[in-house]
């Protein structure tokens, strides 16, 4: 878990334990030579000014799972656009996954995705944000505007299984 200032990142490194990974918590200052994962979790933050190196790890060849301002990160990076979120801060939201099924999340809307980077597709959305998830499994990168850490997201541990699966 890179982290980013988030004030969930060791949510985040919990989560993944309690799942069986074998998880750090890593200073998005670490050179991304230093760093040796097999995927890595960008956590949320304060400000996509403080994200350190955070944006060279994208380029590790290591599946990335981008957390509230971790997502935003990934999609600024890769040519999407980032911008104020009209809804503001932190809320029960319900969001639409791949258009299938609802789910119950803890989200920050104070900086959102407003539109995702060639490559990427939206795969979740809600009534207060048009862009709650997306991905590019291409290049194994993946966000989420949530925080699936949180007790008060209904299935975030299945964020955490998934993205698992997905760097074995």
């Amino acid at each position: 878990v890179i982290d980013n200032h988030g004030q969930f990142t060791h949510l985040e490194q919990r989560a993944l334990r309690d799942i069986g990974v074998d998880v750090d918590i890593v200073d998005n200052t670490t050179p991304p030579e230093e760093i040796d994962a097999d995927g890595l979790v960008l956590s949320g933050g304060p400000d996509i000014e403080r994200v350190g190196n955070s944006r060279e790890y994208l380029d590790l060849d290591v599946p990335v799972l981008g957390i509230c301002l971790g997502m935003q990160l990934i999609a600024d990076e890769r040519g999407g656009t980032v911008g104020e979120g009209e809804y503001g801060g932190y809320a029960d939201v319900t969001v639409e996954i791949d258009d299938e099924t609802e789910t119950r999340v803890w989200a920050s809307h104070a900086d959102e995705v407003k539109s995702v980077p060639e490559g990427f597709a939206r795969t979740a959305h809600s009534d207060v944000c048009g862009v709650e998830a997306m991905s590019n499994t291409d290049e194994d990168l993946y966000g989420v505007q949530w925080h699936p850490e949180v007790a008060h997201t209904e299935e975030g541990e299945e964020v955490f299984e998934n993205f698992r699966a997905i760097c074995e």
